[in-house]
């Protein structure tokens, strides 16, 4: 072989110390990736349909939820609790106020509930009846047409 021969060959192989290099790089990008994956997962909010906007959603019917019933549903990305009084269909945040746990429908006390701490809230007018919540829970717009009940503004 003529020696512009070996230089060519010497300049497109690798050595030892080049791919231990290589070797070692690997597992530090991965962790790399693997840290920062999570942090911009998190400072960077997924994309969702209805997030935030007030629109109509149909959530049930008068006979999913009839008279002296309550019933927590997903409006976008939140949790809204329905409840059907003798004073007609509310809904609220399921949200509590105290601590941001999800709120449920008591059959028994027949009052919203959150289980986190015992707090309950009124069904018409979501006020703290009792328990460590600081405020009421905040009310969204509702519809019944007919049989139907929707959240949300038109």
């Amino acid at each position: 072989m003529s020696s512009k021969q070996t230089d060519g060959l010497k300049k497109n192989t690798f050595n030892r110390r080049q791919i231990l290099t290589y070797l070692l790089g690997f597992p530090i990008i991965s962790t790399l990736v693997g840290v920062l994956t999570p942090i911009v997962g998190f400072l960077v909010p997924p994309a969702t349909g209805n997030a935030g906007s007030n629109e109509r959603v149909l959530v049930g019917t008068t006979k999913d939820i009839p008279i002296g019933q309550g019933k927590v549903v997903p409006v976008g990305n939140k949790p809204v609790i329905v409840t059907n009084t003798d004073q007609g269909v509310k809904a609220f945040s399921a949200i509590c106020t105290h601590l941001g746990c999800i709120c449920i429908w008591d059959e028994n006390r027949k009052v919203i509930l959150c289980p986190c701490h015992d707090g309950q809230f009124n069904p018409l007018t979501g006020a703290v009846l009792s328990g460590p919540p600081p405020a009421p829970l905040p009310p969204i717009p509702i519809s019944v047409e007919g049989e139907d009940i929707y959240v949300g503004e038109a």
